[in-house]
């Protein structure tokens, strides 16, 4: 096993040098101006003249040979030095740091009910095929499945906001967002549940927790309705192998059966599809977060793309694709985990 992990570990930094090779590529399609214009503050811009430019281009080196270029935007990165974001009016690294614990408070308390419910429906149906209670999950699976998170998203708004108004967007509401910008309210951890309740403000905990649960409904039906269809299939694919049956003749407890034999081997593919499922929850939560006028970094991304913040785009495809990297080396050692045959391949 620790070998397994340390294979996986090895190969990180190759990886991640070939996302930075991706990413500075791309940028270099930009042309100098274009790039030029990700480092300086565009009301600042506006006004340099063309010895100014010229000089801004050879102090970022947009005049050096490519290989130069690279080594000093990746010792750049490696600073946390990721260019000028127009749409967030700050240094890119300070509009991801920003809006990433709003982004990653939501997908964090989706994983729950997402894991949870999806994983425990498909179980169920699968020991109770062809009965009621299967039919009447897989019919929850395919309409799920079908309904476009955004019209269910708007479908919450107006149920649960416009009708009864319990479920409010945004990210908290007016007073809540003063109290929390105040000097009186410490971040300890940059979730607001999580300091609401450390600064001792069940009001502010609650509040956010009224504007958390309209989204997190709205990713949930979506993903519930797909895990669930795989649990399904995967725990009905195991219940017919000889090892079950033969469990089944020596009279062992359907339970013993169902919980010892059945469950751990129908998870294994289920944690390949659930574990890039909680790494889409991160990346996934753009329209979203859009509906709901949430200001995380999915949100933040949708307006770098549409206002072509190019500074903005690439540290959210990097910040995206690391997230990718490192949740996929989770994957593989709770694979082992559950698969020991992984770890001798």
């Amino acid at each position: 096993m620790t070998a397994y992990i340390i294979r996986r570990l090895l190969l990180l930094p190759l990886i991640l040098f070939g996302i930075t090779l991706i990413i500075f590529g791309m940028m270099q399609l930009l042309g100098p101006d274009k790039l030029l214009a990700a480092y300086v503050d565009p009301n600042t811009f506006d006004k340099l003249t063309e010895e100014e430019l010229e000089a801004l281009k050879e102090k970022y080196g947009l005049n050096d040979p490519m290989v130069v270029r690279y080594a000093k935007w990746l010792n750049g990165v490696l600073h946390g030095d990721l260019g000028w974001s127009v749409v967030g009016k700050m240094p890119v690294k300070d509009a991801l740091l920003q809006r990433i614990p709003y982004t990653a408070e939501l997908a964090i308390y989706a994983i729950f009910p997402v894991v949870g419910v999806g994983i425990w429906l498909g179980m169920i149906a699968a020991v109770h095929r062809d009965k009621f209670i299967d039919h009447a999950i897989r019919i929850f699976a395919v309409v799920g499945w079908s309904f476009p998170d955004f019209v269910f998203g708007l479908f919450v708004l107006m149920v649960f906001y416009s009708w009864l108004g319990w479920l409010p967007p945004g990210n908290l509401s007016l007073w809540a967002d003063e109290v929390v910008r105040s000097s009186q309210f410490h971040h300890y951890t940059h979730i607001l549940t999580i300091d609401s309740l450390l600064n001792g403000r069940l009001d502010i905990f609650w509040d956010d927790l009224r504007h958390l649960i309209g989204p997190i409904m709205t990713i949930s039906w979506l993903w519930w309705a797909y895990l669930l269809r795989i649990t399904r299939s995967s725990m009905l694919e195991v219940l017919n192998k000889e090892y079950i049956r033969t469990a089944r003749a020596k009279g062992l407890d359907e339970r013993v059966v169902i919980n010892k034999h059945a469950k751990r081997n129908a998870l294994i593919p289920v944690t390949t599809v659930g574990g890039a499922m909680v790494i889409n929850l991160f990346a996934g939560t753009v329209i979203v977060e859009v509906i709901f006028n949430r200001t995380g970094l999915g949100r933040f991304t949708a307006s770098a793309a549409t206002q072509l913040d190019y500074a903005a785009i690439m540290g959210s495809a990097l910040f995206y694709s690391t997230i990718l990297v490192l949740g996929n080396l989770v994957i593989d050692v709770l694979y082992a985990v559950i698969d020991p045959r992984i770890r001798l391949g």
